[in-house]
């Protein structure tokens, strides 16, 4: 039963576990979204799903259905998720100056005592 309620307390299980529901919650966010964009773009054509439009027999309007939902979503997911978190995290989490890494501060120190040492001789 121990290794149980470890598996089950596990910090990654539960962040994991908020992760995929606050997902599941934000895909009707998402496509409540598209589903407004693409109704303004059937405005423009008329039918907001193209799913009709057979040219020659073949089934384009529903392949050229899915690539404008599709191409609206990422849009959707940049501009409204992506783009922002970015700016808030670099506003309230900005980065810290590293400073010199390790290796690049060896070789300084390195090329300094060189130049010490021909100098001096």
């Amino acid at each position: 039963m121990t290794g149980f309620k470890n598996f089950i307390l596990r910090g990654n299980l539960v962040e994991l576990a908020v992760a995929f529901i606050m997902a599941a919650a934000f895909v009707t966010v998402v496509n409540a979204t598209v589903d407004l964009i693409m109704g303004i773009v059937g405005k423009i054509g008329d039918q907001p799903d193209f799913s009709a439009w057979r040219p020659g027999g073949l089934l384009f309007g529903a392949w050229l259905t899915a690539i404008v939902s599709f191409v609206i979503m990422a849009a959707v997911v940049y501009f409204l998720i992506v783009k922002p978190y970015t700016v808030a995290k670099e506003r309230f989490f900005p980065a810290e100056d590293s400073g010199t890494p390790a290796d690049v501060a060896l070789l300084e120190e390195i090329r300094d005592l060189l130049a010490t040492r021909s100098g001096g001789v």
